[in-house]
């Protein structure tokens, strides 16, 4: 499957392996879920993955509250279906448990520890080039293949903007990426930055344990009730897709959500002139899907300010002017791509490392590059990318040994010939 090749220009300090198939970068659900796809059609792959595990984001990089934000059916990946016991809304653990069990069933064991430095395609030889290093930095591998794979997905790097007077504060400043609960947060008043779902489920979060959160809204945000009618809003979106077109749908979540929740600017949560999944779909932002953050909002429990003008010792300034005194900063300020930091000399991602095509055809580039978790589709979307991914990866493996196999033959009954 593969084999190991001198490298005669650094034989010492770097080995170059032969892949016969793909190199799948990322072990995250999108690169397991192609990993399952590829095992099922018998073609030999290898995975790589910087961290020591599989989906490293949900087991290093997550709050311990954490549960999927949609149902579970609309989160598994192909061909493995999660338990029935487990809850319409799993926790982090149950998903974490779960991705184990599909790695385990496929038998899927990535190559861990192995941060990807550069991936280029030598066009002389019609092979890529995938360069990696250990994380100690002593081991340096290169691999060369017919096909690579890129599943790092959409969140592979934490976003820190930059903000005057930041160094000044003095006190704790940490990126939701790193926050697991609110347990040394007791007591303290803590400024949260950002009103996506993780700003909101800290807040939330730090709520419970009796701190005082503050939370940022610099632009608008689309809140909605998780559930509609007693059904997930996601699947009642689905549903509604089937008859109207996306405008239309957009209107009945927002006038749903609104029966619901009731206005909510008065709160200081605007919403933006773009409908919830319009703006999914076109900008990659998710509405909010409330899990109790609303009801502590009105209660004053959770404060909701305005942007940051600047930071001084022990305090914040806004721009109304106003000035807030805090202990800590809690950055929940989203992820980021990191695909043009590593992969070169390719015009099939962006400049913010997703594919230029949007979804359904953002799965497939030029020279066997392909792209699998950029959907903004979640999921689900990583998902129907996947098989597509894996059916064509499988398709021209196939026919590229059956070209091989012809090759071999008609050479051997030529020697044959010969006697």
């Amino acid at each position: 499957m593969f084999h190991q090749i001198p490298d005669h220009e650094d034989f010492f300090s770097r080995r170059c392996i032969w892949v016969n198939g793909p190199v799948i970068v990322g072990a995250g659900p999108s690169g397991l879920a192609v990993a399952a796809g590829l095992k099922r059609q018998s073609v030999p792959f290898i995975i790589l993955e910087r961290a020591n595990c599989i989906a490293s984001l949900w087991q290093q990089r997550t709050y311990n509250r954490l549960k999927l934000h949609l149902p579970k059916q609309f989160c598994q990946l192909p061909n493995f279906p999660f338990p029935e016991n487990f809850p319409e809304y799993p926790t982090k653990y149950q998903f974490i448990e779960y991705l184990e069990s599909y790695a385990s069933h496929f038998d899927i064991k990535p190559q861990f520890n192995q941060t990807v430095e550069s991936a280029k395609y030598d066009e002389t030889f019609g092979l890529w080039r995938v360069k990696t290093t250990s994380s100690s930095g002593a081991d340096v591998v290169e691999y060369l293949c017919r096909w690579l794979v890129v599943a790092t997905g959409e969140n592979a790097e934490k976003v820190v903007p930059k903000f005057e007077g930041l160094e000044e504060f003095g006190g704790h400043v940490m990126h939701a990426c790193d926050y697991r609960s609110g347990e040394g947060h007791r007591g303290k008043r803590v400024l949260v930055v950002g009103c996506g779902n993780s700003g909101m489920e800290v807040s939330l979060d730090l709520c419970n344990y009796n701190a005082s959160p503050s939370m940022v809204v610099r632009s608008s945000v689309h809140v909605l009730p998780r559930e509609i009618l007693g059904k997930s809003t996601f699947e009642l979106a689905v549903v509604l897709m089937k008859w109207f077109p996306l405008w239309a749908v957009d209107k009945i979540l927002l006038l749903l959500g609104r029966a619901i929740l009731g206005n909510l600017e008065k709160y200081g949560l605007k919403r933006p002139s773009v409908g919830p999944l319009q703006l999914k779909n076109t900008a990659g932002k998710t509405p909010v899907l409330d899990i109790g953050a609303l009801k502590k909002i009105r209660s004053g429990e959770i404060k909701v300010v305005p942007g940051i003008k600047r930071f001084s010792t022990g305090r914040v300034e806004l721009v109304d002017g106003k000035y807030l005194e805090i202990d800590s900063v809690i950055l929940a300020t989203g992820y980021r791509s990191n695909v043009p930091s590593w992969l070169k000399d390719n015009d099939f991602f962006s400049g913010d490392g997703i594919p230029k095509n949007p979804f359904p055809n953002g799965w497939k580039g030029k020279a066997g590059l392909y792209a699998v978790g950029f959907t903004r589709r979640g999921l689900s979307g990583a998902s129907l990318d996947a098989i597509s991914v894996a059916h064509d990866i499988a398709k021209n493996w196939k026919e590229e040994t059956k070209q091989k196999r012809k090759s071999i033959a008609s050479r051997h009954r030529r020697c044959i010939s010969h006697f």
